[in-house]
This record gives C-alpha cells, structure tokens and sequence, in this order.
C-alpha cells in the first residue's frame, strides 16, 4: 500500500498499524509523539489497533513546552 508521511511517499504491506509505522520510521521519542492520520488524531491507546490504509495522510507531532521569560 502506498501511504503519506509527512507529506513523503511510502510503500509498506498491508496491515501496518500505527505503532508499527512508527517503529518502522524510527520515530524518535514515539512515547511523546502525536499521531494524525488524514487530519484526524489518532490516541496513544490505538496506535497498536489502529491499521493503516492505502492513501492514508500520517504525521508525526512533538509538542514542546517553554516557559515564560
């Protein structure tokens, strides 16, 4: 299947979840990371349930937090 990471093409098989899109990205940080799938979030508790399909949009977000000066 063919599928969108940030904004790059991917080929992977079929069946590939969300965790296992992340693993394969060697995501760096994955227990911080937000997940979108065709603009809608995706929660940490489906990463591992929630299969991906072809045409399918993924994007991987950090949110950072700063302080005030």
């Amino acid at each position: 299947m063919k599928i969108q990471v940030a904004g790059e093409p991917r080929e992977y098989a079929d069946g590939l979840t969300v965790q296992g899109l992340i693993e394969a990205e060697k995501v760096q940080n994955p227990l911080y990371v937000t997940v979108s799938v065709n603009d809608a979030f995706v929660r940490s508790d489906e990463f591992a349930s929630h299969v991906l399909k072809d045409g399918d949009q993924v994007e991987f977000m950090y949110f950072m937090g700063g302080g005030a000066r």
